[in-house]
């Protein structure tokens, strides 16, 4: 196991140039599995290969276990990575593939055969071990990728996107997999992806980044319940968190939130302020689709309710996924229902917002405001 330091961390690949990532500080503590999550292009990956020393380090400090590792060879660095190609050996089998490694590192024999049957005993690969790869299905591939890591018993695993050659079912299956092998190693694990589900549960951690900065770092559940600013907010999730864009007005029954030309009761949003809102301050409310339920028959949308029609019906069995538009609003609105709720299409239905999940950003900065201790 290993703690990994990164301090202001930067990457450019041409002098003066803009960077690829920027100023990224933070500390992947010892038997972690912890999650670089981002769009396509924000720098997870660049980051990773700067951890794993197949990029020069621009700016700041990489430290593992303590030690500066900016100007330490990658193969001096005792890491192991698995990529999302399986870069396995065609001409060797199984059993060959995972010693090679250790082969060119000159372990005694008895050490390599060692490795080799833990290696196979822990991803189920015994049976497999005399075959080549073109003989594997893609799932067994991405094992033994797994287990060429595994034999060198590195300080830290790298992953980078190793689940995306799989199909739905079978990610699923690895994906399990996986958490059971980081529960029986106790290891320290970096994880690329851009996958959400993947993150959300597998990660002790996860970091949001966009266009080379962090945005975010915690557990899953508080990203997602907590989203620091609207990127996040409209990023984790499928579908994202509605945004909103609301103006701060006065009502008769104390301060509400002007939804294009309905106004939405603010009381349960306040209560979970630290930060008291002004009349006519410009907002961002943030609701998740599944914190939006469907009331009786449709009102003037004044107080707890929206009115709201009926865009489009995705009815997937265990749920349904509603679009819908408010009057006034050029935002489209998703709401995931009971999947017995199926209004049509055209429809105009009221929507009930719980608002005390809801979370407020600035208009300006996209930050959210500050919430009490929970």
């Amino acid at each position: 196991m290993a703690q990994v330091e990164l301090n202001k961390i930067g990457k450019r690949y041409a002098a003066g140039g803009p960077p690829a990532v920027h100023d990224v500080n933070l500390t992947i503590t010892h038997g972690e599995l912890f999650v670089l999550l981002g769009p396509s292009g924000c720098g997870k990956s660049t980051t990773l290969r700067m951890i794993a020393g197949l990029e020069s380090i621009s700016e700041g400090e990489l430290r593992i276990d303590g030690h500066a590792m900016n100007q330490v060879a990658a193969k001096d660095r005792d890491i192991a990575m698995v990529f999302q190609s399986y870069a396995l050996y065609p001409h060797m089998d199984v059993r060959d593939n995972l010693a090679f490694g250790l082969r060119r590192r000159n372990f005694d024999a008895m050490e390599i055969a060692r490795r080799v049957a833990l290696a196979s005993q822990i991803l189920g690969l015994d049976p497999y071990l005399a075959r080549k790869p073109h003989a594997l299905s893609g799932g067994q591939r991405q094992r033994v990728a797994l287990g060429r890591a595994i034999v060198r018993d590195p300080k830290v695993f790298l992953f980078d996107e190793p689940l995306s050659n799989l199909d739905a079912a079978l990610r699923v299956s690895t994906r399990a997999e996986l958490t059971a092998l980081h529960e029986r190693l106790n290891a320290t694990m970096i994880y690329v992806t851009h996958d959400q589900v993947e993150a959300m549960t597998m990660g002790s951690r996860i970091c949001i980044m966009n266009q080379g900065r962090v945005e975010q770092v915690g557990p899953p559940l508080e990203v997602y319940h907590h989203p620091a600013n609207t990127f996040v907010a409209g990023f984790l999730g499928s579908p994202p968190m509605n945004l909103l864009t609301a103006q701060v007005v006065a009502g008769p029954s104390g301060l509400g939130f002007a939804l294009g030309e309905q106004v939405l009761a603010a009381a349960s949003v306040l209560q979970h302020l630290e930060l008291p809102l002004a009349v006519g301050q410009s907002v961002v409310l943030g609701v998740r689709p599944e914190d939006l339920a469907l009331g009786g028959a449709a009102g003037p949308g004044n107080g707890d309710g929206l009115g709201a029609r009926v865009r489009t019906t995705e009815a997937l069995g265990a749920e349904t996924l509603l679009m819908l538009e408010l009057p006034g609003l050029d935002t489209a609105v998703r709401a995931r229902v009971d999947r017995d709720s199926r209004p049509a299409r055209g429809d105009t239905v009221q929507l009930l917002p719980d608002l005390a999940r809801a979370v407020l950003f600035d208009a300006k900065s996209g930050m959210a405001l500050a919430r009490r201790p929970d």
